[in-house]
């Protein structure tokens, strides 16, 4: 293979780890909703949609991303609650 498409200096980050209960929890949802925007806020949405079952702007997830909006606003993080809004966008709201 041409070395022009090799690049044995580059380094491989892990994917981000997301904390989340058992699917069957009743707190897995929201646990899944916080792991998305996190996902969305370190640029690797990917991982959060893998990790969780859900797609970026899923309705199911409305209620607990309006949740983390608020408590985003509350403690003045304006890009959480941009990318909360993010979601809800792409989610019909």
């Amino acid at each position: 293979m041409s070395r022009a498409f090799v690049n044995e200096d580059a380094t491989h980050e892990p994917e981000p780890r997301y904390a989340l209960p058992p699917r069957e929890s009743p707190r897995f949802d929201a646990a899944a909703a916080r792991a998305l925007l996190e996902g969305a806020h370190i640029g690797n949405t990917q991982s959060a949609e893998t990790a969780t079952g859900y797609a970026w702007g899923d309705p199911a997830l409305i209620p607990h991303i309006e949740e983390l909006i608020r408590e985003a606003e509350g403690l003045g993080d304006e890009r959480m609650a941009r990318l909360g809004r993010r979601y809800l966008r792409k989610a019909g709201r």
